[in-house]
């Protein structure tokens, strides 16, 4: 399997000189992040981007993410024109070295959050989930900005994608994941790129947006609807983690046996009683999922994809992007090599 980092380009204040560092560290997760959902990447940035990494031993391998816009989702007004643009950047990555394309479908929030910097004990921050400060908050009533929202939106604006998707309703937005999916997987096909779903993060209904990326079932449905090695998983630990009834050693041990996980989002979290959950450091211990059964599902079965140290905590006095740091991702890096060497299992590089 490849360890891989993600990097936020130039303005990130983790250098890609740090991340070499790393030990085991080959691939480099990063994105075109100056230019509009559902248009072309230029070729100049990819370009840019893989010179970059080569020139620090590096390889820009994954992209997190190309955005899935919510004409797409909604299966509305530039819908097409989006989905062609899609698979035009599919082609433009492809040609830059990229052979992972990671996206998801989630409704208007790629994630959700209540607080980014909430204290532990030892002294660290991290992102986390409280059911008991979003009750009484509804989007269609009140002005509400929450962490991992997309702030472009006016409220005016979130309000009348909540309606549409009120509308659409779960078997809509499948219908739209398939007629996606029927388009874009052929091109990814035809360049040798592996599309890497993310799920739904927490894979749950909020304020009752439609969120069908949660459990096993849905897992195969999405699976299914284009039977291809090239419509795979990035299966995402933390996420799908944040509910209890996922068991995702057996999810990971699953999918990966049957190759239909392209890339790995390892990190552990921590469930709470009343299904609020806390981000935690990546060790067993710190959390609700057992790493080590995660790790030995990959090696069991032989995977061959990515795999990064997803969101750390912040610790010794750093600051930047919340769960983005460097020290405690390669901290979980470290974590996870001892894991992957363990169990019997290489790392590429």
């Amino acid at each position: 399997m490849k360890s891989s980092f993600r990097w936020y380009g130039d303005s990130d204040p983790v250098t890609l000189a740090q991340i070499r560092q790393i030990p085991g560290m080959s691939s480099i997760v990063s994105a075109v992040y100056d230019v509009a959902p559902g248009e072309v990447w230029p070729r100049e940035s990819l370009r840019h981007i893989a010179d970059q990494c080569a020139a620090h031993g590096l390889v820009f391998d994954v992209v997190e993410s190309i955005p899935v816009t919510e004409d797409i989702k909604l299966g509305t007004g530039e819908c097409q024109r989006h989905i062609e643009n899609y698979c035009e950047n599919i082609r433009r990555c492809a040609g830059a070295g990229v052979r992972c394309v990671t996206y998801n479908f989630m409704p208007v929030f790629d994630w959700t959050r209540t607080q980014l910097d909430r204290p532990a004990p030892d002294g660290s921050t991290s992102l986390v989930m409280y059911w008991d400060q979003l009750k009484g908050l509804d989007p269609l009533r009140d002005d509400i900005h929450l962490p991992g929202w997309d702030q472009s939106y006016s409220q005016e604006e979130v309000r009348q994608l909540i309606r549409a998707y009120s509308e659409l309703g779960e078997e809509g937005l499948w219908r739209n994941i398939e007629a996606f999916l029927k388009q874009v997987i052929p091109v990814a096909e035809e360049c040798g790129v592996v599309m890497a779903l993310h799920p739904d993060d927490p894979p749950y209904p909020i304020f009752g947006l439609p969120r069908v990326v949660t459990c096993e079932a849905n897992l195969d449905r999405y699976l299914s609807l284009v039977d291809s090695p090239a419509n795979a998983l990035c299966l995402c630990t933390g996420s799908l983690g944040c509910s209890s009834k996922n068991d995702i050693p057996a999810l990971v041990r699953k999918y990966s046996a049957q190759k239909r996980i392209g890339f790995m989002h390892l990190r552990n979290v921590k469930i709470l009683e009343d299904g609020s959950f806390e981000e935690c450091g990546h060790w067993s211990q710190a959390g609700s999922l057992d790493m080590n059964a995660i790790v030995k599902a990959l090696v069991d079965t032989g995977f061959e994809g990515w795999f990064r140290p997803d969101h750390g905590r912040m610790i010794w006095g750093e600051t930047g992007k919340p769960g983005y740091g460097l020290y405690d991702r390669a901290l979980g890096a470290a974590y996870l090599n001892g894991l992957i060497e363990a169990n019997g299992g290489q790392i590429e590089g």
